[in-house]
């Protein structure tokens, strides 16, 4: 049926998410997921939500999670734009605010949907190379562009850039829009969302789906300027006035609304990422600096892909990128203690044979 094909489809590199198997005893440690479940008052909140009204269509606007939001963040609710997981609202990013007669700037490391959506939108873009110790180097975006973006903590890196050079970014940019995109940064970094009151061409994308256990559920947000906030309007009301459902609203403000259960277990992931990480470097490990919930990390002895099968035949998975300047690379998401256990005592086994 392929003969069907319009000529962008047939041009499309779709995005690969990370394997969910479905086997039993299995270590989990490759796809981000919060170790740690739901707030209970958002499981609540969406059990309380399912009945009579889902024959009635939600809420388009999603009012309660932006003021929720909002509360969370003290901004605005004319500041927030909400979609269907941030992957949704990075895709009407891309097509209402980054395509442009210039071409965007994004790492050359980073998370891999950013080109799947330039692909889609014919959007074109230049990768900027990060640093040898895999950092973003502001003073390397300088240059004429329609848009700049990339996530803070970097994906897969885990590597943070501080809120002084997004600063220098955002100042050396603008007639530009930058879009920092942090999916992570609940665990360890610091938000650029306090300084969209000074850059007008600032847009921070965050989700529940890491720091509040709600990756099934699919909620994502964006903070900007209301100019920007439009755009996104307009492109969501063109494509789906209702990209979120009843349980989702309720589940995403009540969780937004439980900042106890949210700290708490941002805290315990902190607590088992810093420990996994010392235990690593005892191993031989070198581990890039992280403030998110998981760890980059290479063995100089060991090969990547061998040792994320040999760790795959003991029931642990981890991801491994076949790419170019990170193959070597394993990327590890920080699970319970008694995961992280289980990894080192896999690892230790497999070093040593």
């Amino acid at each position: 049926m392929s003969r069907f094909w319009s000529d962008v489809v047939k041009g499309l590199k779709p995005y690969v998410p990370g394997e969910q198997p479905r086997l039993a005893n299995l270590v989990k440690l490759n796809t981000n997921e919060n170790p740690y479940g739901p707030s209970p008052r958002a499981l609540e909140a969406i059990r309380a939500a399912t009945g009579e009204s889902l024959k009635l269509y939600p809420d388009p606007n999603a009012e309660q999670l932006k003021l929720a939001i909002g509360r969370f963040h003290s901004i605005d609710a004319q500041n927030i734009f909400v979609g269907n997981g941030s992957d949704e609202v990075l895709a009407h990013i891309f097509l209402g605010l980054l395509k442009q007669a210039r071409p965007i700037l994004f790492p050359d490391i980073t998370y891999s949907f950013y080109p799947v959506y330039c692909g889609l939108y014919q959007v074109d873009f230049e990768t900027i190379a990060l640093a040898d110790d895999y950092s973003i180097r502001v003073g390397d975006y300088a240059k004429p562009n329609g848009g700049i973006i990339f996530p803070n903590p970097n994906a897969p890196t885990g590597c943070p850039l501080p809120l002084t050079d997004i600063e220098r970014l955002l100042q050396s940019n603008p007639d530009s829009v930058v879009v920092i995109d942090e999916a992570y940064v609940d665990f360890g970094g610091a938000s650029a969302i306090p300084l969209i009151a000074k850059y007008p061409n600032l847009l921070v994308v965050q989700t529940l789906s890491k720091s509040r256990s709600l990756a099934g559920l699919r909620v994502g947000f964006a903070v900007g300027h209301v100019d920007l906030i439009e755009a996104l309007e307009r492109v969501k009301n063109s494509f789906n006035s209702y990209p979120l459902d009843r349980l989702a609203i309720a589940g995403a403000v009540a969780a937004f609304d439980d900042r106890d259960y949210f700290d708490k277990t941002c805290q315990a992931v902190i607590a088992s990422r810093e420990k996994l990480v010392k235990e690593l470097k005892a191993l031989g490990f070198e581990v890039l600096p992280s403030v998110a919930n998981f760890i980059f990390v290479r063995h100089p002895q060991h090969d990547a892909q061998e040792s994320a099968l040999a760790l795959r035949r003991r029931s642990i998975i981890v991801r491994h990128f076949k790419l170019p300047r990170i193959d070597q690379f394993l990327r590890i998401t920080v699970g319970t203690d008694e995961q992280c256990a289980a990894l080192i005592a896999a690892l230790k086994e497999i070093l040593s044979s």
